[in-house]
């Protein structure tokens, strides 16, 4: 078994010293063309055999793979993939976690946040069929227009929201925004959270998904008790630019004596484990040295396993009470930091909102360079120091502590009034909740924030398999 930190990533291509290489920012493997001198063969035939050959050799439940698909049957590369991993969606233990996707696409994304889009993560009111937004990136095309948190979207290109819902539920507002292509532009009838309606036109465009907002994202908030408490609202783990932040927000806990945090992941998708290891760090003081994750594979990938170490870094704090919040969208790298710090903290740590999406495992990326293919198969599970790490259902089986908390969409982000961040400030100073699954803080749910989904395309790009609701 490897010790130290590793590149292993649910989202980051990386190379295996196994593979021709060591570093991260290269392929788990790489099937380029038919042979040399030969033009590569993209054919779906080609892609499909190599697709399989890859899931034979690495996929983390060889005996949930169904082999004898006969390919034949399939018009493109992902539905032949779903049905090979068909027998693990059936157990749920891949839901969608092994797919084909594009290598620069992903790249750019990775690299940069570049993203084409408005901006907006939506939500749905699932009985009442409106549609809000549940969170807008200050920096792309829709928030100069007046999009902000709690804004309901009445009408989409003339077409009333509320009938599509009617009719053709998500995926049908989904489909009248548009593809996510630069260009692309929408009219709009939206209505803010003070009552007033207006008609704007947007149009698409590249933008950089910011990990932390500089309006909410870093918050040093009052516990009601006489504390104060550091709360950090981590977009996405995608982005490179993720660690850099997360350094200047803890050298601010670091440097005003915070050691209580609100780690606000509710619409976090996942992203690079290596930002995950790096937030562990940062909460991390006292526990260097000791296990931070261990990375588990197939048998007979057995000589890949690693256990990661939490390490120095110079922002750290030494957290002494945690409050997670999460709901459905929060998945993967999100809920490996959280699962990690569990035998670190024990009833010092809680899960606030609802239960997450339940994401144990993580992807290897295999590319086919010629093609523009990289695969992404689930390859690896985590576990913590513990050996938990089945939560195929969510954390809130395995948390000391779960805080039952509405999605208050009509409060900002960071806002201690706003239901979550008031039940995270409770756990904290030392307040009774209820748990999990029970009636929310005040036993009552806000007609419009009651149900709350988010509105994700049954057909997703890499930002938005990373970044749930985001258009």
């Amino acid at each position: 078994m490897k010790l130290g930190r590793t590149a292993l990533s649910a989202t980051l291509a990386f190379s295996l010293a196994a593979c021709g290489g060591g570093g991260s920012g290269g392929n788990a493997g790489n099937g380029g063309g038919s042979g040399v001198g030969n033009a590569p063969d993209c054919s779906l035939s080609a892609r499909q055999d190599w697709a399989l050959g890859v899931l034979q050799e690495w996929y983390l439940f060889p005996d949930l793979l169904s082999t004898s698909v006969n390919k034949a049957n399939f018009n493109n590369l992902q539905s032949y993939i779903d049905a090979l991993v068909a027998e693990a969606r059936a157990e749920n233990k891949d839901r969608g976690f092994t797919y084909i996707t594009s290598i620069e696409e992903e790249n750019e994304l990775i690299n940069s946040g570049s993203n084409a889009g408005f901006g907006i993560r939506l939500i749905y009111d699932v009985g009442n069929n409106r549609v809000y937004v549940a969170e807008v990136f200050e920096n792309a095309p829709a928030f100069p227009q007046g999009f902000d948190r709690g804004t309901e979207i009445l009408q989409i290109g003339g077409q009333s929201v509320s009938t599509l819902m009617a009719t053709g539920g998500p995926q049908a507002v989904s489909d009248a925004l548009g593809p996510n292509n630069p260009g692309v532009t929408r009219s709009f009838v939206i209505r803010d959270t003070s009552g007033v309606e207006q008609t704007v036109s947007v149009t698409k465009a590249e933008f950089s998904l910011d990990p932390i907002s500089d309006r909410y994202g870093v918050k040093i908030l009052d516990d009601g008790a006489g504390g104060r408490v550091g709360y950090v609202n981590l977009r996405t783990f995608i982005v490179q630019d993720a660690g850099p932040q997360l350094r200047e927000a803890f050298e601010s806990f670091r440097s005003q004596n915070i050691t209580n945090v609100i780690l606000d992941l509710r619409y976090n998708g996942g992203g690079l484990v290596s930002v995950a290891e790096l937030l562990g760090d940062l909460m991390g003081e006292g526990f260097e040295g000791q296990t931070f994750s261990e990375t588990k594979l197939r048998s007979s990938k057995s000589a890949e396993e690693s256990t990661t170490l939490f390490q120095n870094q110079p922002q750290q704090i030494r957290t002494m009470k945690l409050a997670v919040i999460g709901r459905g969208g929060t998945a993967s790298a999100s809920e490996l930091v959280t699962n990690s710090m569990i035998p670190y903290l024990g009833d010092n740590i809680a899960l606030v909102g609802t239960d997450t999406f339940g994401k144990p495992v993580g992807q290897f990326a295999f590319d086919r360079s010629a093609c523009d293919d990289r695969l992404r198969a689930v390859t690896f599970k985590t576990v913590n120091a513990n050996g938990q790490g089945d939560y195929f259902d969510g954390l809130a089986s395995v948390m000391p502590n779960t805080c039952r908390a509405n999605d208050d969409i009509f409060d900002q982000l960071g806002d201690p009034n706003e239901q979550s961040v008031s039940v995270a400030l409770d756990f904290i100073a030392g307040r009774t909740c209820n748990p999990i699954g029970v009636a929310a803080k005040d036993g009552t749910l806000r007609a419009e924030s009651a149900q709350h989904e988010l509105l994700q395309p049954a057909m997703s790009n890499a930002a938005q398999r990373e970044n749930p609701g985001l258009y």
